[in-house]
């Protein structure tokens, strides 16, 4: 439907705004699967140097 969208219009800023939307949705996803194994490296890595000393 997108596709048939952006064919028939020849706007160039509604692909583009269309594409960064793409882009936006699909970086969502990997910031916070990237936030959440941080937190818990951080959270493992605080317990063993904890045993460490």
């Amino acid at each position: 439907m997108c596709r048939a969208v952006l064919e028939s219009e020849s706007d160039p800023s509604q692909a583009k705004g269309i594409n960064n939307g793409i882009v936006y949705l699909m970086a969502i996803p990997y910031i916070l699967v990237a936030t959440l194994g941080f937190f818990i490296y951080k959270t493992y890595n605080k317990k063993t140097t904890a045993k460490k000393t």
